[in-house]
């Protein structure tokens, strides 16, 4: 699939004599007025405050800037937009901008669909030396970047202090020794200290980082030695423990009817979680009387290193409109564009900021502060696949027919292949 449709793009390209294909910039296409195609998922799951902010705030801003630039703004589900863009990229039918799950970068720019931003737009250095470098990260493929973050989040440690109290525990877990410590005293009160849903890249690699751990080399080329590594396998090795002593439920190798961790935590059957900053809405509007409490990822041997999510703002090389994607590229980076989506809970993906998106929301600030060193899941075509095989791996030796060192070993073994074929 890879293949024919990167081939299909640069057939494309080659009979259609797009300037735009490659990334280079195409001359003069901003002296006359314009109308650029920006295809978004503000809208999934009837999030009216975004689409508002996006269509009464931003781009009335923009357009007030570039009166020879209009958006036209096309929603669509989160759940269709990927298919819509392979479909779209074999069809030579893609729009000029698109916002892009940040997983997707990689597959679509080693694909031919994203055009390469460094090197070709003009103030490209400076506006990602602004962003959070682990939200920088996920642009970066082969060597170059084929976009700019656009909104982010991160994983913290959100905790039920009326659970934790009812064990005599005075404050959620800070580190890796404290997270074990109060296990023990929870469980008489029949209270899990941790649950999660899974054991993707997303589940697994706050722990492993945060015990100075990695899933792969810097260069994204080898996870063999790494992954499967004596510090990566210890942070494995401690949620195992703590699984096999039932203070971590079987939601987390895939139980579907176990409890869930957003109504488990506010029941006070599960007394810590990792989770992002759209559960406070969720559980103002569910669970009313319930005070989460934020704090930042326990502390290992590696510090306290959370994972970022989010999207990315990406030009598609088919655009004959460059100079003008790169308007508003630049503009999605300013506080105008930033601080007004903030307020629909999409945090800024520039550090200088987070102290203003503090002051009007304060139950962000862990957020913030977890955001300055979380980092990016492997920014790599194969993606998916990665999390296809932790899962997979991993699950055998929580359920304990396989030792973590094992079922590490044979994860970083089909990994590799994910990597270097793809470099």
């Amino acid at each position: 699939m890879r293949k024919t449709l990167g081939a299909v793009v640069l057939a494309a390209c080659a009979s259609l004599a797009i300037s735009g294909c490659g990334g280079s910039t195409s001359s003069g296409n901003s002296s006359g007025p314009v109308t650029l195609t920006f295809w978004g998922t503000y809208g999934n799951g009837g999030n009216k405050s975004e689409t508002d902010a996006l269509n009464k705030v931003i781009i009335p801003a923009f357009e007030k800037q570039h009166p020879n630039i209009k958006i036209n703004y096309v929603d669509v589900p989160y759940s269709s937009l990927e298919q819509k863009l392979e479909t779209g990229a074999a069809g030579g039918e893609l729009p000029d901008l698109i916002r892009s799950d940040i997983t997707w970068v990689p597959k679509f720019a080693s694909l031919g669909v994203f055009a390469q931003l460094d090197g070709t737009m003009p103030n490209f250095d400076a506006l990602a030396k602004a962003d959070y470098p682990g939200t920088l990260a996920a642009d970066k493929w082969n060597g170059h970047y084929y976009g700019l973050p656009l909104d982010t989040n991160t994983r913290v440690l959100i905790s039920n202090q009326t659970a934790l109290t009812s064990a005599g525990v005075t404050a959620p877990p800070s580190t890796f020794e404290a997270l074990q410590s109060d296990a023990s005293a929870l469980a008489a009160k029949k209270i899990s200290v941790f649950a999660d849903s899974n054991l993707q890249a997303w589940d697994v690699l706050p722990w492993i980082w945060s015990g100075g751990g990695d899933i792969t080399n810097p260069q994204l080329t080898k996870a063999t030695g790494y992954l499967n590594g004596p510090k990566s396998v210890a942070a494995i090795q401690l949620l195992v423990n703590l699984y096999k002593q039932g203070a971590i439920p079987n939601l987390i190798i895939g139980n579907q009817g176990a409890t869930s961790t957003q109504d488990g935590l506010p029941k006070g059957t599960y007394a810590n979680i990792l989770d992002g900053p759209w559960m406070h809405d969720i559980w103002t509007a569910q669970y009313a009387s319930f005070n989460p409490v934020y704090s930042p990822m326990p502390s290992g041997p590696g510090g306290s290193i959370s994972v970022v999510g989010g999207e990315d703002i990406v030009m598609t090389a088919t655009s004959k409109n460059t100079a003008a994607d790169e308007e508003f590229i630049a503009f999605s980076q300013s506080p105008t564009f930033q601080l007004a989506m903030a307020k629909t809970g999409e945090m800024s993906v520039v550090s200088s900021l987070g102290s203003q998106e503090v002051a009007a929301t304060p139950y962000l600030a862990p957020f913030v502060k977890q955001l300055a060193t979380a980092r990016s899941r492997p920014a790599v075509p194969d993606a998916s696949q990665i999390d296809t095989v932790l899962s997979d791996d991993l699950t055998p030796a929580f359920q304990g027919s396989e030792t973590v060192q094992d079922a590490l070993n044979k994860a970083a073994g089909q990994i590799d292949p994910l990597l270097t074929a793809t470099h």
